[in-house]
């Protein structure tokens, strides 16, 4: 008899028990994975994101580019070049990490004890070591840390700010430090150069980025470009002429500043002694400034082209006004003198200028109305900072109208008793040369915003009518008798071929210990040319010169090499003009 096989459900048992089973197996699963996500999620995830982290999960920052600092014709004053950062993973670097850490000290001069601290960074993976590191050098660490078997170091792009013109401007341009700005335009206009950082996060894993890890990348936004009215050329020699002169004469020290006479723009503002800015912490911190926009001085005689110019408008005198000058004036309790002796003179008002008289000067100044000076002085510039861009500037010093006595008024008409910055005064003096009408100075082309939310640049230019066109045309021919041979006191300062309009001046200066006149001088010399269609103003300052020379003998020679190379460079033919010939005296 055949047997019969058992039915297959009865070994296997049937497919309802057998999903029931299966479901109760998956059923367990999740229960743990979801129990085991509560707990990641929502009872401690900042400590287990910790974790995760402490794993392999690296961020790092990615530098912008920084903008460049540029001339008006676009050559660069500061840009950057290739560099790199010098990076460490302390998992791999902390073995030998006292070893490492005497390689980098000798190798990138960095600080053994800091950098030792970050090659043994506990549970770190990313820790810079040095950063900006000129790309050469960084590549050379590098090869040399794997040949001598140091593990953990690696480089990532970090660009280098460099100054390819070296000290040419670098009173302005200023410089960085290892991550901030410190000086100048660098500091002034940060938010605009600096742009703003990215950064990376990825995983790693044996030291190795892990190519299909958790990878999130912020591109970085790169900084933009800040032009300035900088004539890189002119500026690196009118920087030569100063240095020369401030040598030549034994002085303390000395600025000059080339300015267009029709646009205001500042095309070289010099200083002397000044550093290179790739270098900074080798100079004393008192050449870091620009000393034309803060420092401030007296500016002596060439004051007098404002106390007269203001006096022509008035229509108190005129360039034959004849004055009786005597040898010494007493005024009040006061005298006042010449810088040369003579016994009773005859001088016109022309020759007031060309002689430099403090005498006729104030007894012409006897003829403005109580506050009139001020009034003046104050639209031509005096007494309020320019505010062009440059941090630090002065404002100067001229004293309120409500405390001016007769005494003070005869000081300040022939240039003591108020103070000035350098390009306050330049402006001020370029407004003769622009034909009555100040033009407000400017260091950057079209527009910017300073750090601190001013607006500034040539977009912003204002200008205003001081004195008529018939005032400034009498003081331009006035000015021009200055470096006549024949009469003027400052010869020096002629151009070949080209007719120019000057002032000298020769200031006392006061003490900071005494708070006095010290028996130091401010001696300077400021004009422009041609003078009949005037190009550019130029005004050179020297600071305490022990030659014993004065505004022309010191400032003048100066003044006429900066002009004739800026005359030169920009292809102003001369006019043909003949200088003024004025009477002197009566």
């Amino acid at each position: 008899m055949r047997q019969t096989r058992p039915p297959r459900g009865s070994r296997r048992g049937s497919p309802q028990l057998r999903l029931r089973v299966g479901f109760v197996f998956i059923a367990m699963v999740l229960s743990l994975f979801g129990a085991r996500l509560v707990q990641l999620q929502g009872l401690d995830p900042n400590s287990y994101a910790a974790m995760a982290a402490a794993e392999g999960l690296v961020r790092v920052d990615l530098p912008a580019e920084r903008g460049d600092i540029l001339d008006r014709n676009g050559e660069p004053l500061a840009d950057s070049v290739d560099g790199m950062m010098v990076v460490a993973d302390p998992a791999l670097t902390a073995a030998k990490a006292p070893e490492l850490a005497r390689f980098l000290y000798k190798r990138l001069d960095i600080d053994y004890v800091s950098t030792l601290t970050k090659l043994r960074a506990p549970g770190s993976r990313f820790e810079y070591i040095a950063r900006r590191v000129p790309s050469t050098l960084a590549t050379a660490v590098i090869a040399a840390a794997e040949k001598h078997g140091y593990d953990g170091l690696d480089t990532r792009r970090d660009p280098v700010r460099d100054y390819p013109a070296g000290d040419v401007a670098a009173n302005l341009v200023g410089f960085m430090g290892t991550d901030e700005p410190l000086a100048g335009f660098e500091r002034t206009f940060d938010t605009q150069l600096s742009g703003t950082d990215g950064s990376a996060r990825y995983e790693v894993g044996g030291g190795n980025r892990i190519p299909l890890g958790d990878q999130t990348v912020t591109k970085p936004v790169d900084g933009q470009d800040l032009r300035t009215t900088i004539d890189l050329d002119l500026q690196w020699y009118t920087q030569r002429v100063l240095r020369q002169t401030v040598e030549d004469a034994g002085a303390e020290s000395g600025f000059a500043v080339v300015m267009d006479s029709r646009t205001g723009e500042l095309l070289a503002v010099a200083d002397d002694p000044t550093y290179d800015a790739n270098d900074p912490t080798d100079a004393p911190k008192a050449d870091l400034g620009s000393r034309a926009m803060q420092d401030v001085y007296e500016p002596g005689s060439v004051e007098k082209v404002l106390t007269v110019s203001s006096l022509l408008d008035e229509g108190l005198v005129t360039p034959q006004t004849r004055i009786v000058v005597p040898p010494m004036l007493m005024r009040e309790d006061r005298p006042i003198h010449d810088w040369f002796p003579h016994g009773t003179i005859h001088l016109t008002m022309a020759g007031a200028i060309a002689k430099s008289s403090n005498i006729a000067t104030v007894l012409a100044a006897d003829r403005f109305k109580q506050g009139q000076l001020y009034d003046y002085l104050r639209q031509f510039g005096l007494g309020q900072p320019t505010g062009i861009g440059v941090r630090g500037e002065t404002a100067g010093l001229l004293p309120a109208r409500s405390v001016w006595t007769h005494q003070t008024q005869d000081r300040i008409a022939f240039g003591q008793s108020l103070s000035v910055n350098g390009v306050q005064m330049a402006a001020a003096i370029n407004t003769i040369a622009n034909d009555g009408v100040r033009v407000s100075p400017s260091l950057i082309e079209g527009s910017a915003t300073t750090d601190d939310g001013q607006p500034v640049g040539t977009d912003h230019t204002t200008k205003r009518r001081v004195v008529s066109s018939r005032a400034a045309t009498q003081m331009t021919h006035m000015m021009e008798r200055v470096v006549d041979p024949e009469v003027g006191v400052a010869p020096a300062a002629q151009v070949p071929g080209y007719v120019v309009a000057g002032k000298t001046g020769t200031a006392q200066r006061v003490g900071k210990a005494c708070g006095c006149y010290d028996g130091t001088f401010t001696v300077s010399f400021a004009g422009f040319a041609p003078a009949d269609d005037p190009r550019f103003t130029v005004y050179v300052v020297v600071q305490n010169p022990s030659n014993g020379g004065g505004g022309g003998s010191v400032g003048g020679p100066a003044f006429s090499k900066i002009m004739s190379y800026a005359l030169k460079r920009y292809a102003v033919p001369p006019t043909g003009a003949k200088p003024s010939t004025l009477p002197v005296e009566w």
